[in-house]
């Protein structure tokens, strides 16, 4: 009941700029939060940056005043916009979204397949 569809990855040139997508499919669920995370090689996933629905926004030192992560609550859409991208902002980036029932309590994580970044140097 719960599909996220993310989009927007590929090859950049270092310095340049890329915008993910993520689409969340539900008709069930109400969202409280989305975000991006990303996990390179041998490496942890970790955060990117998050956005409630209420237009918080949260980002990890390492991309912030390069990245930028807003939401279209109509779409159920989740976008980040990369710029001056760096050849270690390589991984495969995941969309994450916090859904909860309307009416409950109890939330739930979903994520996305991932998208692969490659920043060429």
């Amino acid at each position: 009941q719960v599909r996220l569809v993310e989009s927007g990855g590929g090859l950049v040139q270092a310095g340049g700029s890329l915008r993910l997508s993520c689409s969340a499919s539900t008709s069930i669920f109400s969202i409280i939060t989305m975000g991006w995370y990303r996990q390179a090689p041998g490496k942890q996933r970790e955060l990117v940056a998050t956005i409630t629905y209420g237009g918080s926004t949260n980002y990890a030192d390492s991309v912030k005043g390069r990245f930028s992560i807003s939401i279209d609550n109509g779409k159920n859409t989740v976008y980040l916009q990369m710029n001056s991208v760096k050849p270690e902002d390589t991984a495969v980036y995941y969309c994450n979204a916090g859904l909860r029932l309307a009416g409950t309590s109890p939330t739930y994580d979903y994520w996305g397949q991932g998208t692969q970044v490659t920043v060429s140097s």
